[in-house]
């Protein structure tokens, strides 16, 4: 941290590790934006505006340059905060916010440096939730795209864990629920699992994954969680129930299943689900209770295309990112599937085909 406020931030991203830079970064925005709130009101946030557009510009520009492969992924993950950060501050200029306990900024995932306990420690904070920062390496990894959609979904997630409770974003495939999930695990630095449950999974092997859940503190997303027999939720339940009872009480073991095994605080599990499809179950009440429902729908591609094209080096990402998508949206509406699928199996076999290809098709 005290490397951050000293360095040059270019040189800062390309001298630590992934998750210390993304931590370090979200932390000093948090700080920024607060400070300057309290000193100028309304005004300050216009500084911080233009302070992050140029910094924006600089870290594009250093995407462009001889890099490592591993300060690439780096670099791209902080340009996606970053856009994201930057979208902030501007919606909250157009907003007119002049201090920090108003909605607009109380809502957004932030980052504090506090002492607990007699050691310093990262909370992170959205709305009246915190989760203390976990320290688990993850790795360098690509981080995703918050739209608003993702930031709905961040807040319900957040206010369930506040509450010692489960997140289950339920929508049609491809709308992003399993990711978002993965991306909030990233933000807090927990290790998080993903399980593809299936009719034939009994109560049985859900209590072997409870309790290494709540052995280590870890998180498990559920996939398509609906698909499990309706016998098994209703068992799943009580598990559920007497783990969350647990953590109520502040036990620091607990009996589960005739295993005396320890209970972590900050471990939770997640489900996502596919309503209205063939072999779903509905979930029992008692089960419901225990998950915080979020209605994800169709993200917007355009600007998901756009953080993403500003993180590979394209500085007029906005207007790029409008005409790809409008492309490809054209694309998907004319053209069959069994074309391209034809069109890219020659290919492969000969590129020599591509000439005769666009002579024969449509």
């Amino acid at each position: 941290m005290a490397a951050y406020s000293k360095s040059v931030r270019t040189e800062f991203v390309q001298s630590w590790t992934g998750m210390i830079v993304l931590a370090a970064d979200c932390l000093y925005w948090t700080r920024d934006v607060e400070e300057s709130m309290e000193a100028k009101g309304h005004e300050g946030l216009k500084d911080v505006l233009k302070k992050m557009q140029d910094e924006l510009v600089d870290i594009v520009a250093l995407v462009r340059g001889e890099l490592s492969q591993q300060a690439r992924l780096i670099i791209g993950a902080m340009v996606t905060l970053d856009v994201h950060n930057k979208d902030v501050v501007v919606m909250l200029v157009e907003n007119g916010v002049s201090n920090r306990f108003e909605f607009d900024w109380n809502s957004q995932l932030r980052y504090y440096q506090e002492t607990i306990n007699g050691q310093e420690n990262f909370m992170c904070r959205m709305m009246n939730a915190s989760l203390p920062y976990s320290y688990e390496y993850l790795g360098n990894s690509m981080r995703l795209v918050v739209t608003p959609l993702t930031d709905r979904c961040y807040r319900t997630l957040m206010g369930a864990l506040h509450l010692d409770l489960g997140g289950a974003p339920e929508g049609p495939a491809g709308t992003g629920k399993t990711e978002t999930v993965k991306d909030l695990a990233k933000a807090v630095a927990k290790q998080c699992v993903v399980f593809n449950c299936s009719d034939g999974l009994d109560y049985l092997a859900m209590a072997k994954f409870f309790k290494g859940l709540a052995s280590c503190g870890a998180w498990a997303c559920f996939d398509e969680f609906n698909r499990i027999d309706l016998e098994v939720l209703s068992v799943v339940a009580q598990q559920l129930l007497s783990l969350a009872d647990g953590l109520r009480r502040n036990l620091p073991r607990i009996m589960f299943e005739g295993s005396d095994i320890p209970l972590i605080r900050g471990f939770s599990s997640f489900i996502t689900m596919n309503p209205g499809y063939a072999g779903r179950s509905e979930l029992p009440d008692n089960l419901k209770a225990l998950f915080r429902p979020c209605a994800m729908m169709v993200p917007d591609y355009a600007m998901i295309s756009e953080i993403c094209l500003y993180s590979y080096g394209f500085t007029d990402a906005r207007d790029l990112a409008r005409k790809l998508v409008k492309s490809l949206q054209i694309s998907s509406e004319q053209l069959s599937s069994q074309v391209l699928r034809l069109w890219n199996a020659c290919c492969k076999i000969d590129p020599h085909c591509r000439r005769y290809l666009k002579a024969c098709l449509p």
